[in-house]
């Protein structure tokens, strides 16, 4: 039986354009990342670095692009968080059957957007018990370091507990140490479908 349903943030309740900030990047004539960019990303999401040292890192490679213009890009893959997704979690949280946890990779500027542009988000974060960010807890999926975290400090039995991503690779992990998961297709399927998609869990 499920008690714990771990959400993903991002194409779970935040709707995204994961192809933006890639085409907001181009268009500032950078078309490709090199392998120590990407890395600085992870090290970004696990808040290792400071979002000046990230943006620095940009410029400092990008001498034609601006803070402000690098900013835009990077937060272009943020599009909305539709209402009917939070009433669904609400009510999802008022039943009290389960804890809630999120569990997301993201960042101190995706993070800052989102806190200026979804009104919504502060009623949103209430609804879990625990909310976890890539960049406060510095682990990030798809290591399972952090899904052994997420265990370990809330006592989950894995068995007992549910896990909803979009992104394939995190849903592995996941299901490699015992936890029921959802991969749930993006634009295809939504959130609030839970228990007709996965009745078999409940």
């Amino acid at each position: 039986m499920i008690k714990n349903i771990i959400f993903d943030f991002g194409d779970v309740f935040l709707t995204l354009d994961k192809s933006a900030t890639d085409k907001h990047l181009k268009l500032n004539g950078i078309n490709e990342l090199d392998l120590e960019l990407i890395e600085i990303n992870k090290l970004y999401e696990k808040g290792l670095i400071s979002s000046e040292l990230f943006i620095t890192s940009y410029l400092s490679r990008y001498l034609s692009l601006s803070k402000e213009a690098f900013v835009e890009a990077w937060n272009s893959i943020l599009i909305e968080f539709p209402k009917e997704r939070l009433s669904f979690l609400k009510t999802l949280k008022a039943s009290g059957k389960f804890r809630l946890f999120l569990l997301s990779n993201t960042n101190e500027l995706h993070i800052d957007w989102v806190k200026r542009n979804i009104s919504h988000y502060n009623q949103f974060k209430s609804c879990f018990d625990q909310f976890y960010l890539s960049h406060e807890i510095h682990h990030r999926k798809p290591n399972p370091d952090i899904f052994e975290f997420v265990l370990g400090e809330n006592d989950l039995v894995p068995e007992q507990t549910l896990f909803i991503d979009d992104t394939l690779e995190h849903v592995t992990t996941a299901e490699s140490l015992g936890i029921h998961t959802w991969h749930l297709k993006a634009g295809l399927e939504e959130v609030s479908e839970l228990f007709s998609l996965k009745s078999n869990l409940f």
